[in-house]
């Protein structure tokens, strides 16, 4: 039960993201998955045993050669094999499997930082619609003082009708605008409530600030941070060492095989298989040896498997490797889209001043009858943009910032430097 007006940072959003979020539940048990199959994978090295129970009947208790024998057969056979030597593919197996367990590591790794992405870029999206729903409601209040101002000097015939009409127009597109910006809030509220696994239509608060975090990391330092934790990059140089244990069990087939194998049986004409009235002794034997089994010609089948696992490698290589290249990109990317932001952050600043001032010259120029209500609308206009520009500004410095942090592979739930 969610309590009335529970407060969600960006931090404690992003932690009750991570909580029960079923892609990561999805991921994890994945990885559980691939953590049995090492052991499963690990159990063929052992020996194998096991046993085999029959029954038969003969149409006749007489042989060929008139001697007796047993027209019902019952026997119970046992038996212990070990593998010596499988041509490397049992040991390839082995190894694929604990590179897949540490894939899908990786991969738990790689849920969660898209999720905290995820939920921290609707977080600044969200702050970034109540700014503007701020803003909106400002511009209707100076648009509907600015319309009475218009009605009054129209009353009292110092203006024209027209500024009258012109101010109720702009008055009907700044409500507009209004409903356009709560509705907006109210979506990303909905997303940000459903990343959470809260009710869709939950009474929480989400509360926080756009400003502008300085991120001093050069470069090179992201890059090698990138290189050395980015979940992708793990996942993909894992593929690359998969593909080669895929080479090593193609080329088993090239030797023998080596195994150590007991039996033993007993059979009889009862149940218990224990001889019969034909045998004057208990029946049971045993044997044990070594076997050897190594084919020779298959039209070429283990040829083209190695063939074709070489061919898989280098493909996977080229994958691993433009992976690199792009995530370098990305990189440099998000620095450029931070800096620019950050720049226009500072010019948005400075024009939110600005046109607040020239606003409200224009609007005392109009009330004193020396100004155009044109050259108030127009200030009105630069005002609403310069407020717009600077909650983008922000929002998009923030969102860069959260997605450099996941390209380099590290979790920053409330953006820290």
């Amino acid at each position: 039960m969610v309590c009335a007006k529970d407060v969600y940072t960006l931090q404690r959003a992003v932690e009750t993201a991570l909580e029960d979020n079923f892609t990561i539940k999805a991921a994890e048990a994945g990885h559980k998955g691939t953590q049995e199959g090492v052991k499963a994978s690990r159990s063929v090295f052992g020996p194998v045993l096991g046993g085999r129970y029959e029954y038969s009947r003969r149409q006749r208790s007489l042989s060929a050669t008139g001697g007796a024998q047993d027209k019902e057969l019952f026997a119970w056979r046992a038996f212990i094999t070990q593998d010596i030597f499988s041509g490397f593919s049992s040991l390839a197996d082995h190894q694929k499997a604990i590179l897949q367990e540490e894939s899908s590591r990786a991969g738990i790794s790689q849920a969660r930082l898209e999720l905290i992405r995820t939920v921290q870029e609707h977080f600044f999206t969200y702050l970034k619609a109540q700014r503007n729903v701020v803003s909106a409601k400002d511009s209707l209040e100076r648009l509907r003082s600015q319309r009475e101002s218009s009605q009054a000097f129209y009353n009292v015939g110092v203006s024209p009708r027209i500024d009258v009409l012109q101010a109720d127009v702009d008055v009907s597109t700044a409500e507009s605008a209004l409903l356009v910006a709560e509705n907006t809030v109210a979506t990303e509220k909905a997303r940000l409530n459903t990343l959470l696994l809260l009710p869709i239509d939950a009474d929480v608060e989400y509360k926080g600030r756009l400003e502008y975090t300085a991120f001093s990391r050069a470069l090179e330092s992201c890059l090698e941070q990138a290189y050395r934790r980015r979940p992708d990059l793990i996942i993909a140089e894992k593929a690359v060492q998969i593909a080669e244990k895929d080479i090593l069990k193609a080329k088993s087939g090239f030797y023998p095989t080596i195994s150590a194998q007991a039996f033993w049986r007993t059979q009889g004409g009862n149940p218990l298989a224990s001889g019969s009235p034909s045998a004057r002794t208990r029946f049971n034997e045993w044997t044990a040896g070594i076997y050897s089994e190594w084919p020779v010609f298959e039209w070429g089948k283990t040829l083209f498997q190695t063939r074709q696992a070489f061919h898989n490698r280098s493909k996977v290589r080229a994958e691993a490797d433009n992976l690199r290249q792009e995530v370098g990109f990305l990189i440099k990317e998000r620095l450029l889209t931070m800096s620019e932001a950050a720049k226009r952050i500072k010019v948005a600043q400075k024009a939110v001043e600005q046109a607040n001032e020239a606003y409200r010259m224009a609007s005392a120029r109009y009330r004193q009858q020396v100004g155009a209500m044109t050259d108030v609308l127009d200030a009105h206009a630069k005002l609403s943009l310069a407020e717009a520009s600077l909650a983008g500004s922000l929002a998009d410095y923030n969102i860069a910032l959260s997605s450099l942090y996941v390209a380099i592979g590290e979790e920053n739930p409330d953006l820290t430097p």
